[in-house]
């Protein structure tokens, strides 16, 4: 019998969900049927309890319900518990697990996929909101020399610090305090490449041979990536190996069988120009 899974959110018809799951279960030779599920703002709840009671087996979950997902869950792993937010979900009886893999998926793209070694770099992120709060312990495990949050608002950065303090040296502040510091790879977390809004970087930001990571994907040359880019930068990247990673991961949670990414990557990637 053909397994069922699925992606929710609101909108739902720009996922590129389907066509990576999909490609994943032909390549592993596994019989399931993997669909986009639009849910109303408000009957995230109820949309869920739907597909489970029609034989779903797990739902990826993206924009708004990741922190109603998480609500959700009566088992939620510690990536999720973390990140306050859950981005998979899998159903076994009565129990609904829940777990967060957009950071393993960040960390698995640059190491992996772009060959860069995140132990002993000096690391910046930017932004204090969801995604930021997802990627912190996955880079604070591989033993970066220095993990910094930057922020408009540096309470929210020193927030996470404190918040993060006993399992991660974190350091947090404004974009202000960044003056005189320099990061091998500089992430951009926040929603600038949606709104074609340039964030208050100072230009020497970025270290020689710096790697400059936006996690916002297919959108080309996004503002930051064009900051990076006129500040010198020649190694940029956006978030099309981080969507299909992190996809990868809730594929092998669910069906126990990891899948080769490359060539999914290669056929969503969009030239960064």
């Amino acid at each position: 019998m053909t397994d069922l899974y699925a992606v929710i959110g609101h909108p739902i018809g720009h996922s590129k969900s389907p066509l990576i799951h999909s490609a994943f279960a032909q390549s592993c030779g596994q019989d399931m049927a993997y669909t986009a599920l639009e849910a109303p703002p408000t009957g995230f709840a109820d949309a869920v309890r739907a597909f489970v009671a029609s034989g779903g087996k797990g739902l990826n979950v993206t924009l708004p319900f990741k922190v109603q997902a998480f609500e959700l869950a009566t088992d939620p792993m510690e990536s999720a518990r973390l990140a306050g937010a859950a981005n998979a979900l899998k159903f076994e009886g009565e129990r609904i697990w829940a777990q967060n893999f957009d950071g393993i998926g960040l960390v698995n793209d640059i190491q992996r996929n772009l060959g860069i070694p995140l132990q002993g770099l000096r690391v910046l992120i930017c932004g204090a909101g969801g995604a930021t709060r997802g990627a912190l312990m996955p880079i604070a495990d591989q033993q970066p020399d220095c993990l910094m949050v930057a922020n408009r608002s540096a309470d929210k950065a020193v927030g996470l610090q404190r918040e993060f303090a006993g399992r991660a040296t974190l350091q947090g502040g404004g974009y202000g305090e960044l003056a005189g510091e320099r990061f091998d790879v500089v992430i951009n977390a926040t929603s600038t490449g949606l709104s074609n809004e340039a964030l208050p970087l100072p230009e020497d930001v970025f270290a020689p041979g710096a790697l400059a990571y936006d996690m916002v994907y297919g959108k080309g040359l996004t503002p930051f990536l064009a900051q990076a880019k006129s500040a010198g930068v020649t190694r940029l990247a956006d978030g099309v190996g981080m969507l299909v990673e992190q996809a990868a991961e809730a594929f092998t949670w669910w069906r126990g069988i990891r899948p080769d990414t490359r060539a999914v990557i290669d056929q969503l990637t969009v030239p960064l120009r």
